[in-house]
Order: C-alpha cells, then sequence, then structure tokens
C-alpha cells in the first residue's frame, strides 16, 4: 500500500530511511571495491615472487599395465631335487673304486694319478664350501647333491665338503663320512677327491674336483 504524505513532517522520517539505504549501498560497494583491490595486490605479490606463469597445456595420461614376474618353476626345481635325492644311493659298494692310500682318495677312470697329487697339495683355489654338519642323512644327501650340481653349472672346478670327524655322532662313528664318498661317486660332475690337509679340516672335510678342471 502506497504511503501519502499529509505534511512536511511526513517526509523527515522518509528522507532519513532513503538517507540510511544509500549510505548502506555505499558502504557495501566499498567494502567490494577494497575485497578486490586487495585481491589483485595478493596476485601481483605472486607473480613478482614466481616470475609470470603459463598454465601447463593438458595431456591426456597413458597407463601401462605392470609387467607380470616371471612364474617360478617350483614344481621343476621339486622335481630337480627328488631326482637327486634318488639317485644317490646308500647301497653302492665304492671299496673298489676308492685308492688304497691313508685317505681313501677317489679319481675316475683317465683321470692321471698326478691330479690327485695336486688336489692334496692345494693346486687349485678353494671356490664354495658345503659344511653338512648337523644335518640328518637324507637332509645333507640332498644339500650334497644340490651343491654338486650348482657347483658345476656355475664352472666352479674346486669346492670342500666339510662331513665332521663324528665326535659328536653316537659311539663317536662318523656317520656321514662313509656315506658322502658313496654319494660323491655317484656325480659324474665329480673328476676326484681326497681328504683335506689338516690346515682345511683335516679327516673332516674332502677336497673335490669338479668336471671341467685340466
Amino acid at each position: 500500500m502506497t504511503k501519502v504524505v499529509r505534511s512536511l513532517a511526513d517526509l523527515k522520517p522518509l528522507a532519513r530511511e532513503l538517507s540510511a539505504a544509500r549510505l548502506a549501498a555505499e558502504i557495501e560497494r566499498e567494502r567490494r571495491a577494497a575485497a578486490a583491490r586487495l585481491a589483485e595486490q595478493e596476485k601481483r605479490v605472486f607473480e613478482l615472487s614466481v616470475g609470470p606463469v603459463t598454465p601447463l597445456r593438458r595431456v591426456d595420461r597413458v597407463l601401462h599395465a605392470r609387467e607380470r614376474p616371471a612364474p617360478e618353476p617350483r614344481q621343476r626345481e621339486a622335481d630337480e631335487r627328488a631326482v637327486l635325492l634318488q639317485a644317490l644311493s646308500d647301497e653302492i659298494d665304492i671299496d673298489t673304486l676308492l685308492d688304497t692310500d691313508e685317505t681313501l682318495s677317489f679319481r675316475r677312470d683317465g683321470i692321471a694319478a698326478e691330479v690327485v697329487r695336486k688336489l692334496r697339495r692345494g693346486h687349485w683355489a678353494l671356490q664354495a664350501q658345503l659344511d653338512l654338519h648337523g644335518l640328518r642323512r637324507d637332509a645333507a644327501r640332498e644339500a650334497l647333491g644340490l651343491f654338486i650340481h650348482d657347483s658345476a653349472r656355475r664352472g666352479l672346478r674346486c669346492v670342500r665338503v666339510v662331513h665332521g670327524k663324528g665326535h659328536g655322532s653316537p659311539g663317536r662313528e662318523p656317520v656321514l663320512k662313509g656315506r658322502v664318498r658313496r654319494w660323491l661317486v655317484q656325480k659324474n660332475e665329480v673328476l676326484a677327491f681326497v681328504q683335506a690337509r689338516a690346515s682345511d679340516g683335516g679327516a673332516g672335510a674332502l677336497m673335490v674336483l669338479l668336471a671341467g678342471s685340466p
């Protein structure tokens, strides 16, 4: 409903309302202008600090599929271990294969006696060692088969097998000593072996010469 002005007295409140509205609008304009100036100043400060800024061009990303790790031949390795375990018998008679010297050394057919003497004197540098201490028969047999197979595959020539002197065995008998000799004779990679020198383990170890040596 329109307000009717009846006298000059009625104009005074209206004037006051219009003046207050103009003042509020002016204050709001000043507030917005001040906020815009502050934003511009902050922008200039950033540009002066880091230099001109160029927006990066958007490039489509390409996601490459991750390569899957190569499958592990676990079944083949298990089969190889089984073959090595089965191939080494405890029943083979090697008495006729050992040279009847004080250490019962071994050399395969075609290997000269001089090779055994060189092996005993340490002619070839020791390249690897297997210690069978504390292993039971089947574990020792498997470990020895894998050790000889792996050493030959790597091209090693002279290795040492420590079977112990039997001091910790029942009756103080060297349980593994005879078995290790039987197992080594059955490995085609083995050309010869001799009891180690005292400094290399003596009666508790064997120096083994592998195929590929002169």
